[in-house]
């Protein structure tokens, strides 16, 4: 799985190489090919995707594409086309893309059923969930894919729950380690190193994880994460966090007998995900310190979403 600096950089190299094409017959293939293998990291997406799929109507169709894995269904069409303009077919009737992909998937076996439809034209990815099939598609654009990557990670999520949540709640989430993500990489010494940008993943996932944590009960109560945190000033955060992430390491019973209450009401978090001693923490800023406590801890419940949303894009290696 491709980092988030890695995949970030990577959609917009995608973007920069495709602006501007979109010739619908030629060049869609090696389009959604790039896309998968580039950036969303499928080593063989030849295997992933299939085109030009038959389906038997009045007439001999070919669905533009088909991912049967992650379920959906791709209607391709040409740069520059109107994704919501209706088009005559070869039997004389009137249809948009949406409505010709719909079409399509009478023709397919149940289990085969798409769950998302995309309709295409090179510039604009119009995204439609078949649980609501008469509601308005969420747009993502070529030109904005390098900080809206993320939106498009359902191609090739084959989690069920992944899918199954509200993309309105995830594309939220998202956001939120997005905006976090950018700004604490500006702490770094070396932004652009390697080692930095290890450490900067694992840093998000566990503060995601401890957002997650306080509203999903794993922790004492709701809030806790936020509660604790919240005494300290800006320049003791980065000391006090330190402590906490050594004491979610740690087993009640080997801990310090003298440790603060607060501190000790911790659970021991097993699994490892605390354990790297070695991991570089920048200083936080208030900033920082403001989207964590508020509209990351506040303004948001982690726990009408599964963490595993967040893996794609805040894997660590």
């Amino acid at each position: 799985m491709v980092w988030v600096a890695e995949q970030k950089k990577a959609a917009k190299k995608f973007a920069e190489e495709w602006k501007g094409k979109g010739y619908e017959k030629g060049q869609s293939q090696p389009f959604w090919l790039s896309l998968l293998r580039d950036v969303y990291g499928i080593e063989h997406p030849e295997t992933f995707i299939l085109f030009e799929e038959q389906v038997h109507l009045d007439h001999t169709s070919f669905i533009d594409a088909h991912i049967p894995k992650t379920k959906v269904l791709i209607e391709q069409k040409g740069l520059g086309k109107n994704l919501k303009q209706a088009i005559i077919q070869s039997d004389g009737s009137l249809l948009n893309p949406f409505q010709q992909a719909k079409r399509y998937v009478t023709e397919l076996p149940l289990s085969q059923h798409p769950r998302w439809i995309v309709t295409c034209n090179f510039e604009a990815f119009n995204i439609y969930d078949m649980e609501k099939p008469s509601g308005e598609p969420e747009v993502v654009l070529l030109k904005d894919l390098e900080k809206e990557y993320y939106r498009l990670q359902f191609l090739v999520d084959v989690e069920d729950e992944n899918i199954k949540k509200e993309m309105e709640i995830s594309l939220q989430a998202g956001e939120l380690v997005g905006v976090l993500y950018d700004a604490l990489l500006k702490q770094y010494a070396n932004p652009d190193d390697e080692e930095t940008l290890k450490s900067l993943n694992e840093l998000c996932v566990r503060i995601v994880f401890c957002l997650y944590a306080e509203d999903a009960g794993i922790f004492g109560h709701k809030g806790m994460f936020h509660d604790y945190m919240k005494q300290f000033s800006t320049k003791e955060w980065r000391k006090h966090l330190i402590e906490l992430f050594q004491v979610l390491d740690t087993k009640e019973e080997d801990r310090d007998p003298y440790l603060e209450d607060d501190l000790n009401a911790f659970p021991y978090v097993n699994g490892g995900l605390f354990a790297n001693e070695n991991i570089e923490i920048p200083k936080f800023t208030d900033e920082i310190v403001n989207l964590v406590l508020h509209n990351s801890s506040e303004d948001f419940d982690w726990s009408e979403i599964s963490p595993t949303i967040l893996v794609p894009y805040l894997k660590v290696h």
